[in-house]
């Protein structure tokens, strides 16, 4: 993401303390000193002290109780994504609690969202006793909170943790976390420690970030890209914020633009020249444009796929990051600019002057993009047992309301999504996106609602992570959504009883045939369980069905859970097919795939629709 608006927020000034507030009613205020009025987490008695106080703000705060803790890392890193404020917040108990909550702040780490743990902890008084629910915390949280770890023993160290694990968060966008004991919590609160040695006095002012370049690397770059007759850029998550600017740029430059999928929402996908998700699961399109460009733009990506850049030596490149680590990780660029995307891009355009840029290579990119679009139409109209999923996202991406809000989970789904709808200005969409995790669309779609109770949502799910913990995760929204000012809360369900994703990946990187023991699942109602906690439920088995069940959930007044059946056969097919993963795919079905039928039945006409040559 772009990182404009870190140090431009002015939060709402806090409520006074009272005289004898608590060292957690000391935490909760320093806290919306830096933007958090919102937790996600799940209670317990190594919090006590932190939940008292919250209640005690008089809902000045929320509190927003999920059922696990991993929903609440999940949801804190999707807060930040979707605009909801400048800090993610979990409030988790101590042991198992901490223990669940890792893999959603993982999420939030490896795609470089601050969010703050707030961690409760064994009594001072107990620890190294071998107490129940007793982790070495400081430990356990050592690597996912690198950047900034504490343990909060006296209450005159609040404020100074606080606000410096709050500037770091910020900053660095990553994680942080403090370790709250649970006696500490109840203690008298400190606001103004003594000054004196050993005590500080810190700042809740935000941060400055950085802006833009030198100017000379700012010339240099213009001189490398302006000479260029074949331009492609990608952006990815660094560039939200700086839409405009990056379609400027690509006007400029005659460029063709791919995505990585947390920057999904960056451009246009209309566009003729948008040419979509690049890698395992892009598009044709983005894998031609960086095999032939001789000019590469990136801005603010980290996409780790080296085979889908250009081939080293082919394009001169010139990359832009916020962050100066991550500037010539993935490709041997040759110009490095450390600064934000928006003020960058638009010095990079002064340098430029006066365009457009080379016609001939747009025609060409818009060619191949549209002959692209149109075989991906053909695809999701082919007849599939007993409905084609790839129907599914073709229909939806034609009715998606104008500020729909999007939340996307790992697996087919995240293929289905990147190949066929169309995302727009003005909606938000994202998924987990470096992690790759199963399970994170429920976290990400409640925390986005909870930022925009008046925007309709989407959450497109594979079976497999809706077994994980989306049935759970209903129960939720059943919680909450009569809070909402638009009730509108849709849940997609791919049912095809299998673990489609990596059943396919050990089928073409393995030469392996699917393994039913491990990769089929329960063939579940989910329909009806939405129906059980009050929601709406939708049951979509044949074709002729898919338009008008997403008009009615579209309109609904209130939540609706849609399980689609859908063809556990239908292929992915990679951008490039090597004839390695051919080898290997057609090796899994002569070893006896039981699912053998179904390749074939679905895989040659699937290879003949996206690879035969065609014009737009």
């Amino acid at each position: 993401m772009s990182a404009d608006h870190v140090g431009t927020y002015v939060p709402a000034d806090p409520w006074p303390l009272p005289r004898d507030a608590s060292v957690a009613d000391h935490l909760v205020q320093r806290l919306a000193c830096w933007g958090v009025r919102r937790y996600f987490g799940f209670p317990g008695d190594g919090i006590n002290g932190m939940t008292s106080a919250l209640q005690r703000t008089n809902e000045q705060v929320q509190f927003v109780q999920v059922r696990h803790e991993e929903t609440a890392g999940f949801a804190a890193s999707a807060h930040v994504k979707y605009g909801g404020g400048p800090l993610g917040a979990v409030l988790v108990t101590s042991g198992p609690g901490a223990i669940h909550a890792l893999n959603g702040l993982y999420d939030a780490k490896l795609d470089h969202q601050p969010v703050i743990a707030l961690v409760g902890h064994t009594a001072l008084t107990a620890e190294g006793g071998g107490y129940y629910q007793e982790v070495d915390l400081l430990a356990l949280y050592k690597d996912v909170a690198a950047a900034f770890l504490a343990q909060l023993d006296h209450p005159s160290q609040v404020r100074h943790l606080v606000d410096r694990a709050c500037r770091t968060a910020l900053a660095r966008r990553t994680v942080t976390a403090l370790v709250l004991p649970l006696d500490v919590q109840d203690l008298p609160a400190v606001p103004n420690p003594p000054h004196a040695h050993g005590f500080y006095h810190t700042s809740s002012v935000p941060s400055s970030g950085p802006t833009t370049p030198p100017e000379a690397d700012i010339r240099h770059a213009a001189q490398v890209l302006g000479s260029g007759e074949r331009v492609a850029m990608l952006v990815g998550q660094g560039a939200l914020g700086a839409e405009n600017e990056v379609r400027e740029i690509a006007h400029r430059l005659g460029a063709g633009v791919a995505t990585a999928l947390l920057g999904f929402t960056a451009v246009d996908h209309r566009e003729p020249w948008v040419t979509g998700a690049i890698g395992l699961l892009g598009t044709r399109p983005s894998w031609q444009l960086m095999n032939q460009c001789d000019r590469l733009l990136i801005v603010g990506s980290n996409m780790p796929y080296s085979e889908f850049y250009p081939p080293p030596g082919q394009a001169r490149a010139v990359q832009i990051d916020h962050d100066g680590t991550q500037l010539g990780l993935r490709y041997p660029t040759e110009v490095n600019l450390t600064g934000d995307a928006a003020p960058t891009l638009r010095a990079l355009l002064a340098a430029l002057g006066p365009g457009p840029g080379p016609i001939r290579w747009r025609e060409t990119v818009a060619g191949a993009t549209a002959a692209w679009r149109q075989s991906q139409r053909e695809l999701a109209e082919q007849v599939a047992d007993p409905v084609n999923p790839q129907l599914l996202f073709a229909t939806l991406s034609e009715r998606l309301p104008d500020d729909v809000m999007l939340a996307v989970d790992c697996g087919t789904t995240t293929a289905w999504y990147a190949r066929h709808v169309k995302v727009r200005p003005g909606m938000l969409a994202s998924l987990s996106g470096t992690l790759l995790s199963m399970g994170g669309a429920m976290p990400y779609a409640l925390a986005a609602k909870f930022a925009h109770p008046d925007r309709p949502l989407v959450a497109l799910i594979g079976d497999g992570a809706m077994q994980m913990n989306g049935v759970n995760e209903l129960i939720t929204v059943a919680k909450y959504w009569r809070g909402w000012a638009d009730p509108r809360f849709v849940v997609l369900v791919l049912n095809n009883r299998d673990l489609a994703f990596v059943s396919w990946e050990q089928r073409s990187d393995e030469g392996t045939p699917m393994f039913p023991d491990s990769q089929q699942l329960p063939d579940i109602a989910y329909h009806r369980w939405g129906e059980v906690l009050g929601l709406r439920g939708e049951l979509v088995d044949h074709p002729d069905q898919v338009a008008d069940v997403w008009d009615r959930a579209l309109r609904a007044d209130r939540p609706t859970v849609i399980n689609a059946l859908v063809d556990p056969a239908e292929l992915m097919m990679p951008p490039h097919f090597t004839v390695d993963q051919a080898r290997k795919t057609a090796a899994a079905v002569l070893r006896g795939d039981t699912d053998w039928a179904g390749i074939l039945r679905r895989g040659i006409p699937s290879v003949v629709t996206t690879y035969r040559p065609r014009r737009p």
